[in-house]
């Protein structure tokens, strides 16, 4: 009879203590549904048990809203469930034709893509542009190659021709964060272009792209904003040609004076730099650079490897979805979803791959009408996923091996482990929390907000304050 009681009074504390954070939550959330900013905003918020999936709390938990960056959580999950914490992208380098005995290489050099998005990064050693130059050419010299009557070529095929998933705006697509997927990546598909600071209302000046990119030349349309007014540049890529508009407005007090712009064909600059690296350590090439592109405009057959040389891993799964998620690399995003796809057993398109997704979570019971997507980065303003799916994903994530490798890819806001988005008039996050021992999983959007993104932020944490 004791046992009983103290059982009894044990469920009935339990009780009484989820009530009670749910009403806190409730009231927290009333309280942001109200606030002025959100007059004409559409909000959901879902909190999950994340051991047990039960239902803590959800407002409007199946409106479909823009999620921004924090589709990224839901495109990390799948793929660590699809590819695995240890998958690794290869690249293989190798060439067509034949060796003489000289060393004369009667064929091509081939740069044959894979998909991997870190090659060339700085973010890993083993990624870095130069490391990958070098071990490219040591397995050239290795062949005995000394001189190439042919070109390098740049293969991005893998991926097919379509970099830029649909859905996305032509302001993001010239602009870092807006570089499209290819089959062969480098430098995370972006440069750098150092700007020269000028009169207020006069157009800013290009000084130089870091790297040096030859085959690109500038047009600034880009006015010098007054001091305060921040960085509103935007490069636009150019379609079919050579020119790239910079447009905007760029503050006179800002301190880095330079902005990062998307490669257009990102193979091309690979193989480009390959072929400039043989040439300096005296490795003659008699042809221009290619990639499968301009091999196409060209009307000319893409080469294949005969004779594989060398095959670059990228990091594991783990390392790329850790920086996919810290920094919110778009391209990473990218390349996993058509990677899911590819894995699948499908061609490796942004639509296959959103698809695969979507196939996937509904094998585990999730109405795949409530995934509603064009990418796996949230870059498209069209991306509608409701909050009580991206929690119950999150809470899915709790349970396996790999959990602790996304858990630590998410990044610290207000002192909560949690992926942030944000695009126009939408701010979104996503992430876990534990609250009196009890651990919480949770997704709140706020889409069509009024007035400053730091409001609204301030505002949505302290109904995420209610978590701690």
């Amino acid at each position: 009879m004791k046992r009983l009681l103290t059982v009894s009074l044990f469920l009935i504390t339990g009780q009484v203590y989820a009530q009670d954070l749910q009403q806190k939550i409730a009231t927290a959330f009333g309280r942001l549904q109200a606030d002025s900013q959100c007059s004409y905003a559409s909000i959901s918020l879902t909190v999950l048990d994340a051991k047990t999936g039960e239902q803590v709390f959800a407002a409007n938990p199946n409106m479909g809203l823009a999620t921004a960056s924090t589709l990224k959580t839901i495109t990390s999950i799948t793929a660590f469930n699809v590819l695995g914490a240890d998958f690794r992208y290869q690249t293989q380098l190798g060439y067509s034709g034949e060796i003489t005995a000289d060393g004369t290489l009667n064929g091509d050099v081939i740069i044959k893509g894979a998909g991997d998005p870190t090659l060339g990064s700085w973010r890993y050693e083993q990624t870095k542009e130069a490391h990958v130059l070098a071990l490219m050419a040591d397995a050239l010299k290795t062949a005995g190659i000394k001189k190439i009557n042919g070109r390098v070529i740049g293969d991005d095929s893998i991926f097919g021709a379509q970099s830029i998933p649909e859905g996305w705006i032509w302001q993001d697509i010239g602009n870092y964060y807006g570089a499209g997927t290819s089959g062969l990546c480098w430098r995370e598909n972006q440069f750098d272009i150092k700007l020269r600071i000028g009169v207020v209302g006069n157009a800013v000046g290009v000084l130089r792209t870091v790297p040096n990119i030859p085959y690109l030349t500038f047009k600034s349309e880009l006015l010098n904003g007054a001091a305060g007014s921040g960085d509103n540049a935007y490069a636009f890529l150019p379609v079919g040609g050579t020119m790239m508009y910079l447009r905007g407005s760029y503050a006179i007090d800002q301190e880095k004076k330079s902005i990062s712009a998307a490669l257009p064909d990102a193979a091309y600059d690979a193989a480009l730099r390959l072929a400039d690296t043989l040439k300096k350590l005296g490795i003659a090439v008699s042809d221009n650079p290619e990639s499968a592109a301009t091999l196409t405009v060209k009307g000319l057959p893409l080469p294949q490897i005969a004779k594989n040389l060398t095959t670059i891993q990228s990091p594991p799964l783990s390392k790329i979805v850790y920086w996919l998620n810290q920094k919110s690399i778009n391209l990473y995003a990218e390349q996993l979803l058509k990677t899911i796809a590819w894995k699948q057993g499908k061609k490796p398109t942004t639509t296959n791959g959103v698809e695969a997704v979507q196939k996937f979570w509904q094998a585990k019971g999730i109405d795949p009408n409530s995934i509603n997507t064009y990418d796996g980065s949230g870059l498209s303003p069209g991306d509608r996923v409701t909050t009580s799916t991206l929690a119950r994903i999150l809470q899915s994530a709790k349970k396996e091996t790999w959990f602790s490798d996304f858990y630590e890819s998410l990044p610290v806001y207000n002192d909560m482990k949690m992926k942030s988005g944000s695009i126009n008039s939408v701010l979104c996050y996503a992430g876990y929390q534990t609250h009196n021992g009890r651990e919480l999983c949770f997704s709140i959007m706020v889409n069509n907000f009024n007035g400053s993104s730091k409001g609204i932020k301030e505002k949505m944490f302290r109904v995420l304050n209610v978590l701690k």
